[in-house]
C-alpha cells in the first residue's frame, strides 16, 4: 500500500486531498494541530492514521514522522500543505508579529517537515520517495494585500527547487502544486473581504479537482516528475492581474 503524510489534513485542499488518496486507496497519515477533525476522518477509514500536532514545532513534528513510519512501514509521500493567509493590508499596517506568525506555519513548517521527508526517504529501503509543497497562484502573481502570504509562498518556490536537485542522488522527488481559488474557507474569507470592500466575487472550482490533481503528481513512478502544475479556476482573474 502507497503511503502519503498530509499536513493540515483537517480542513479545506488538506482535507479534500486526504479523502481523495484514502478513497485511492492509500495508507495517509493526518497531520494538523487540532485532533478532533483528524480523529473524525480516521474513524471513517481503517487506512487513516491520526497524528496531531504543530508542524511550526520540529520536536513534535519529529514524533509525528517517526510515528507514521512506524505505523506505515514507510514514507512514500509528504503532501507539504499545511499554510495560512494571516493579515491583510499595506506592509506598513501589518505588525511584524502578524508576519512572523505566517512565516512560522507558511516556511518554517514547509522546511521542517520537508527536512524530517528527506531524512527518512533517504535512508528507507528502497531508497527515495516524492514531496509535493502547496505553493500557490501568489508564489507567480500577488493578490492585493497579501505581502506576508505572497512573501512565504515565493519562498516555497525557492524551496521545491532546492529540493528538486538535491534529491536527485536519493531518488527523492520535489514538486509543487499552485492551486487557485479552490473553494475551501479560506478562500471564502478572502471572497468575504471582497464583498466588504465593494468588490466583485471570483470564480472558484471545486476543491476535489485540486486534491485529484495532487493524486496524479503523486501517482507518477519516481523517474517522472511534475515539477510545477497550475490548476486553478478557468476564470479567476490570474492571467494579466496586477
Amino acid at each position: 500500500m502507497n503511503t502519503i503524510l498530509i499536513t493540515g489534513a483537517s480542513s479545506g485542499i488538506g482535507k479534500a486531498t486526504a479523502e481523495t488518496f484514502l478513497d485511492a486507496g492509500w495508507r495517509v497519515g493526518l497531520v494538523a494541530r487540532r485532533a478532533a477533525p483528524l480523529d473524525e476522518m480516521a474513524a471513517k477509514y481503517e487506512n487513516a492514521i491520526a497524528l496531531p500536532g504543530d508542524v511550526t514545532d520540529p520536536d513534535a513534528m519529529e514524533a509525528v514522522f517517526r510515528d507514521f513510519v512506524a505505523q506505515a512501514g514507510r514514507l512514500d509521500v509528504l503532501f507539504n500543505n499545511a499554510g495560512m493567509f494571516g493579515q491583510g493590508g499595506t506592509i506598513d499596517t501589518i505588525p511584524v508579529s502578524a508576519f512572523d506568525e505566517v512565516v512560522a506555519v507558511n516556511l518554517r513548517g514547509m522546511f521542517i517537515c520537508a527536512r524530517l521527508a528527506f531524512q527518512h526517504m533517504r535512508v528507507q529501503e528502497p531508497q527515495g520517495g516524492r514531496i509535493i509543497n502547496n505553493g500557490s497562484i501568489s508564489a507567480h502573481v500577488p493578490r492585493e494585500a497579501s505581502v506576508c502570504y505572497t512573501t512565504t509562498k515565493h519562498a516555497i518556490t525557492g524551496l521545491t527547487r532546492s529540493l528538486s536537485l538535491d534529491g536527485r542522488p536519493f531518488d527523492i522527488a520535489c514538486g509543487q502544486i499552485d492551486i487557485g481559488n479552490a473553494a475551501t474557507e479560506m478562500v471564502a474569507a478572502q471572497a468575504a473581504r471582497l464583498a466588504a470592500e465593494g468588490k466583485p466575487a471570483q470564480a472558484t472550482m471545486d476543491v476535489g479537482h485540486a486534491a485529484q490533481s495532487v493524486l496524479h503528481m503523486a501517482e507518477l513512478p519516481l523517474a517522472a516528475n511534475v515539477q510545477f502544475m497550475t490548476v486553478m479556476a478557468t476564470k479567476m482573474p490570474y492571467i494579466g492581474r496586477g
